[in-house]
């Protein structure tokens, strides 16, 4: 770390009082933004899912599990795929916590894949999570989200994802979608976010981001692993897909894209 500048105690308060203000700005801001993010408007599914987890097949309406809103975590997890993508993995580190207060609050968390049931099970097992995870492996809902990409769409080289055309980059991308169901049972989309929308929900970030060496990265996420591989040599090739490393390529177009 290069050297950094010392003063007084009277002098650092002084700065830090300055960067308060500007703190509680941000704070004030984002609370109007939280107003502004409930107050969208809405869109009804009109379109039904099945999905496949611990409990065999579900509908949308199903793992609602009783409560009236929906948070849907889309994880990078192809059906080729030998395990799932580390950046989503670290955001998945982050559900079990707060999961266990939402539940209590009428909110129902759910992870979704596009990988078999069978290769999410091995792998949530692995890592230790709690939290439900299903697949959606032979549905259309992660394409309908835009979090999933075709053959045809690789091929054209143009996608549209964070609500914009971009280039095509990976076949799978993260995101995130809420749903509400009413009480007559109709299920509506309230918000989406994709690429750094969901940065505001990784916890360990923002402790890193109140010390000095910050997040200490070179590139977008490039020093997280998977939690269990933190002390193992890093491994040939990519983490996901088994090409040379198009993860660390994601990443980086994901950081510019928003």
């Amino acid at each position: 770390m290069p050297a950094h500048k010392v003063v007084s105690e009277k002098e650092w308060i002084a700065a830090r009082k300055l960067l308060l203000e500007k703190e509680k700005t941000l704070t004030r801001m984002s609370d109007q933004l939280s107003a502004e993010r409930r107050a969208l408007p809405w869109v009804k599914v009109e379109k039904s899912y099945v999905f496949e987890g611990a409990r065999g097949k579900q509908s949308l309406a199903e793992l609602f599990g009783g409560r009236s809103q929906l948070f849907v975590y889309h994880f990078m997890f192809g059906p080729d795929w030998g395990q799932g993508c580390p950046s989503c993995s670290f955001f998945a580190d982050h559900i079990d916590g707060p999961n266990l207060h939402l539940k209590h609050h009428d909110v129902s968390v759910v992870v979704v894949s596009r990988a078999p049931w069978s290769k999410i099970e091995t792998f949530k097992r692995r890592m230790g999570w709690h939290f439900k995870w299903v697949s959606s492996h032979g549905s259309d809902f992660n394409f309908d989200h835009n979090v999933s990409f075709t053959p045809e769409q690789e091929a054209k080289g143009k996608v549209t994802y964070n609500f914009e055309a971009m280039d095509y980059m990976f076949d799978e991308l993260p995101g995130l979608s809420v749903f509400y169901k009413d009480g007559k049972g109709d299920i509506f989309r309230t918000y989406s976010a994709y690429a750094r929308g969901g940065d505001i929900l990784l916890g360990a970030n923002n402790f890193l981001d109140m010390t000095p060496k910050g997040r200490n990265e070179t590139e977008g996420m490039d020093w997280v692993r998977h939690h269990d591989r933190y002390d193992a040599p890093e491994e040939d090739g990519s983490c996901c897909a088994g090409e040379s490393d198009p993860i660390s390529e994601m990443r980086r177009e994901l950081v510019k894209a928003r």
